[in-house]
C-alpha cells in the first residue's frame, strides 16, 4: 500500500494531524508501538488543562486560540466529552516571571483575566488556602480537555475518513529517497510520499535510522488524586482548574471530575529516563507521594489524603519548547516532538498546522518558534 503520508507515533500530535490530513484528501497511515489511546506514552490520565493567557511566553498564545477553537469543533463531531469549562486560576508567589508573562499576553491578546488577592481567591473557592502573600490570575474561559477521549475521537474520524492504523507495530528500518518514503515494520513495510515522526519518547529511536538524533531528554514524571473530607469544595462545578509557580517548584492540578479526586502533579525536576523507557513503578521515590501530598496539605486542605498515583513520561527539550519542522537533510520528513509536560492543549492546533504543512498550504498559525535551527548543529 502506498499513502500520501506515513506517520510514526499515533498519539495526541500523531493522531491529531492523521485526521486533518484526512480532511484534506490525503491517504494517511499511522503507525503505532501500542494500540492508542493507550498508557505508554504522554497522553493518558484523563485530563490536561488548556491555558490561554501563556506564562511560557505570549508567542504561544495564536497557538492555543487556534487549538481552542479547533477543540470545540471537535465536541461537536464526536459524542465524546472533549472540553469542560472550568476556567484556570494561575497563582503562586507576586513578582514570579511567570506569573507576569501570564499578565502580558493576557493584555496583548486582549484576554478576559481577574486579577485576585488570596484572600479573594480563598473566599471565592473555600477549597484553597493560599498564604496572604499569593496573588492569582484567572483566566474564565480555559478549563479541561478529557485528553484519551481527544485522541479517540481522532482516531475514529479519521479511520472513518479512510486512515490506516497500523497498532502495535515496532518500525525496523526507514529508506529514503526525494519523493518516497519506506517503513519497514516488524511484519510489513509501507510506502509514502511523505513521513510525520511523532513519537514522544521514543522519538529518537526512529531518527537514528536516519542517522539523526535530537536535543531531547525523556523524564519521568508522576501525578495524582486526592480525597478531601470537604469533597465538595472540590469538584467540578465547584473548582477550577490551575497551576502553580514560585521560585523553586512548579504545580498544576484539576477539580475532582465525576468522583475521580482532586488530580494533582508536579511539572518541574522528574527523572531522565534512558531509551528502554522503563519506567520505576509509583512509589520507587519518595517524592513520588511526599512533595505532592506536602503541596495539597500547603494550599489546599490538611485532610486531604492520597487516592491513587500514577505515571507518565515528559520529553524535553533544552529550552523546553517544541521542536516542530522538518528532519535536518530530509524535504519529505518532518518531526514533531519534545512537547516538554505542556504540549497536549495544543494538540488540535499542532495537528491542524503539522496537516498544513505537510500539504504545502499556508498555516493557520506561525510554527517559527519551534524549528530545530534554535539548537546549535541544526
Amino acid at each position: 500500500m502506498e499513502y500520501d503520508v506515513i506517520i510514526i507515533g499515533a498519539g495526541s500530535m500523531g493522531m491529531s494531524a492523521g485526521y486533518y490530513l484526512t480532511e484534506a484528501g490525503q491517504k494517511v497511515a499511522l503507525i503505532d508501538s501500542y494500540d492508542p489511546p493507550h498508557e505508554e506514552g504522554s497522553h493518558h490520565g484523563g485530563t490536561r488543562l488548556i491555558r490561554h493567557a501563556y506564562g511560557e511566553g505570549g508567542n504561544y498564545v495564536p497557538l492555543a486560540l487556534h487549538a481552542q477553537k479547533l477543540w470545540e469543533e471537535l465536541d461537536e463531531k464526536t459524542e465524546e466529552r472533549i472540553f469542560l469549562n472550568t476556567g484556570v486560576l494561575n497563582f503562586g508567589t507576586k513578582g514570579n516571571v511567570f506569573l507576569e508573562t501570564v499578565q502580558k499576553s493576557a493584555e496583548e491578546y486582549q484576554l478576559p483575566l481577574d486579577v485576585m488577592t488570596a484572600e479573594e481567591i480563598n473566599t471565592r473557592w473555600p477549597g484553597f488556602q493560599l498564604d496572604a502573600d499569593a496573588v492569582g490570575y484567572f483566566e474564565r474561559n480555559s478549563g479541561v480537555l478529557f485528553s484519551e477521549n481527544a485522541v479517540r475521537a481522532y482516531r475514529t474520524l479519521a479511520e472513518k475518513n479512510g486512515a490506516d492504523l497500523y497498532t502495535n507495530r515496532s518500525v525496523q528500518a526507514i529508506e529514503t529517497t526525494a519523493d518516497q518514503v519506506t517503513v519497514k515494520l516488524n511484519d510489513d513495510e509501507i510506502k509514502g510520499k511523505k513521513l510525520l515522526i511523532s513519537a514522544g519518547k521514543g522519538t529518537n529511536q526512529v531518527t537514528k535510522l536516519l542517522d539523526t538524533t535530537l536535543p531531547l531528554t525523556p523524564v519521568r514524571k508522576t501525578f495524582c488524586w486526592f480525597t478531601a473530607a470537604e469533597e465538595a469544595n472540590y469538584t467540578e462545578g465547584s473548582f477550577p482548574g490551575w497551576g502553580y509557580v514560585d521560585e523553586e517548584s512548579t504545580y498544576y492540578g484539576f477539580p475532582s471530575i465525576d468522583g475521580a479526586g482532586l488530580k494533582i502533579g508536579r511539572h518541574d525536576l522528574g527523572h531522565p529516563l534512558d531509551y528502554s523507557g522503563k519506567l520505576d513503578p509509583f512509589g520507587a521515590y519518595a517524592e513520588d507521594k511526599q512533595e505532592t501530598l506536602a503541596f495539597a496539605h500547603k494550599h489546599f486542605s490538611k485532610d486531604i489524603v492520597l487516592k491513587e498515583g500514577r505515571l507518565c513520561t515528559y520529553t524535553n527539550t533544552p529550552d523546553e519548547d517544541f521542536i516542530i519542522d522538518y528532519l535536518p537533510g530530509h524535504t519529505n520528513i518532518v518531526v514533531a516532538c519534545g512537547f516538554s509536560g505542556h504540549g497536549f492543549k495544543f494538540a488540535s492546533g499542532i495537528g491542524e498546522s503539522l496537516a498544513r504543512l505537510l500539504t504545502d498550504r499556508e498555516l493557520a498559525v506561525s510554527l517559527e518558534s519551534f524549528q530545530l535551527s534554535r539548537f546549535d548543529g541544526y
